[in-house]
């Protein structure tokens, strides 16, 4: 009997650590991730500079600044900014579920063509 109590007992310790960490463990996909800088129009207007060309898995934040003399936008996974003008910003959040190679580029008619397009590595 007293067997069968410390068995019961143990489940129920493995069970409430369970509980605990489970929630934690989902939200993981969430957490990393991490912030990039995103420079639109420089070096040259048809340019976008990245403070990182990799990111791990989760939510990112993008912060998106036109230092170009035309409007830009930012578009990756789906997502895009609005219209940025010269000297203004943008925040754009993309939570990235798996690992791959994403696309980005400016959605204006002609710039990505023109070169405002490229790929973020996410691990």
């Amino acid at each position: 009997m007293l067997r069968y109590r410390l068995g019961v007992g143990a489940v129920a310790a493995v069970a409430l650590v369970l509980v605990w960490t489970l929630p934690a463990l989902a939200r993981e996909g969430t957490r990393k991730g991490g912030t990039i800088a995103v420079t639109a129009g420089k070096p040259s207007e048809f340019r976008f500079t990245l403070s990182k060309r990799s990111v791990s898995k989760g939510a990112v934040t993008f912060t998106v600044t036109n230092k170009g003399a035309l409007t830009h936008d930012f578009k990756i996974a789906g997502h895009v900014t609005k219209r940025i003008a010269h000297g203004k910003s943008a925040v754009l959040r993309v939570i990235f579920k798996k690992a791959g190679k994403y696309p980005y580029e400016c959605t204006v008619p002609g710039h990505a063509a023109a070169g405002m397009k490229g790929v973020l590595k996410v691990t």
